[in-house]
């Protein structure tokens, strides 16, 4: 059998939607306040988009990974990625800032989390009753009131479930949850849940960044009660949407799903992109009629296409598969690369102590 035909092209084309709504989610961040049609998709988008992804990768995270090798596919390239995201900042932007390694910049925190995620997860299993109680974490985190964003910890724990959740997930589940029946109700909650959005003024009073799982319960105006109840109700929107969505996507091999296959390089560079028009121009805020709306929507499209380019994703693989030293990240040594990564950034031996470690 050819490897075409053994491709799930479901999460082919699924991936290539989530990754468009990644880089339509960024983009409108600045602009979205300004009509009811931007307001209204950034709600849409932020409700299931990493929850599906993260659902996603989770899926594809069934087999347990060394220890080395999660340091080769998810932290080498987050490093280089925090060190072309600070020369872009203090270079090109001029924007002040530190090579903080501890805070991930941007989207990289999601790199940082799936490291965590596929570390911790074989030893979380274990634990009985793990999905509540991870839940519980998730819902906890919301009332600390860590500042920052230390080791991306609050996304960290918000969507671990569903990490989780795509761990254990069944795929023959999904082929006969994929009835005509069960599609026609999964555009009727979708459906309902536009309107909703539309027509409830409670979201032009509270933020989208609920969703976002970074920030507290305080931060967001929210009592502890408040925060608690209105993060079960994102958790609950995040599984059920995600789910609805999955159900109408195609199985089929279509133009896009190529697409598909590439979106950490998509993910990863979409990033630099918007940064530096961000913060070399305006015009991102300056977004207000319907057509500079759908205008920003058209330049994200094909922007992910540009992103998709064979070239980007070849460079992002042999990122993730540099060779290292044998002994330079086995688990003993992982107490001294902390300590490392979390001393001041103006330290003059702040870079010539990896050297020390890594031979």
């Amino acid at each position: 059998m050819s490897s075409s035909k053994q491709r799930d092209y479901l999460f082919d084309n699924y991936k290539a939607f989530l990754i468009v709504l990644v880089v339509i989610g960024h983009f409108i961040e600045n602009s979205y306040d300004n009509n009811l049609f931007l307001t209204t998709l950034k709600w849409l988008i932020v409700s299931f988009h990493m929850p599906a992804f993260i659902f996603i990768s989770g899926y594809f995270s069934k087999r347990k990974l060394p220890f080395r090798v999660l340091i080769q596919k998810l932290v080498i390239p987050y490093l280089i990625f925090e060190l072309l995201y600070y020369f872009l900042y203090v270079v090109i932007i001029h924007k002040p800032t530190g090579l903080y390694l501890m805070y991930p910049k941007f989207s990289l925190w999601y790199l940082q989390a799936l490291f965590f995620w596929r570390l911790l997860t074989p030893y979380v299993k274990k634990i009985p009753h793990y999905m509540i109680i991870t839940i519980a974490a998730g819902l906890l985190i919301g009332c600390s009131t860590m500042s920052g964003n230390l080791l991306s910890i609050p996304r960290t724990l918000v969507f671990f479930p569903f990490f989780l959740a795509g761990t254990d997930f069944d795929r023959e589940k999904l082929t006969l949850l994929r009835t005509r029946r069960n599609r026609i109700v999964a555009v009727i909650l979708i459906a309902a849940f536009t309107v909703f959005l539309i027509l409830n003024p409670y979201c032009r009073t509270v933020s989208p960044k609920v969703f976002y799982g970074r920030y507290n319960y305080h931060f967001l105006g929210q009592t502890l009660t408040e925060g608690i109840l209105c993060r079960c109700i994102c958790y609950l929107i995040g599984f059920v949407m995600a789910l609805a969505v999955a159900l109408l996507i195609s199985d089929r091999k279509t133009c896009y799903s190529y697409i598909g296959t590439r979106t950490m390089a998509i993910y990863l560079f979409h990033g630099l992109v918007y940064s530096t028009i961000k913060g070399c121009s305006g015009i991102l805020s300056d977004v207000h009629s319907p057509a500079e709306s759908m205008l920003l929507i058209l330049f994200c499209v094909i922007l992910v296409g540009v992103l998709s380019i064979p070239q980007l994703s070849t460079m992002t693989a042999a990122i993730s598969d540099i060779r290292l030293p044998h002994p330079a990240f086995s688990k003993p040594r992982l107490r001294d690369i902390l300590s490392i990564l979390s001393a001041p950034y103006q330290d003059p031996f702040y870079y010539s102590r990896f050297w020390w470690v890594f031979h």
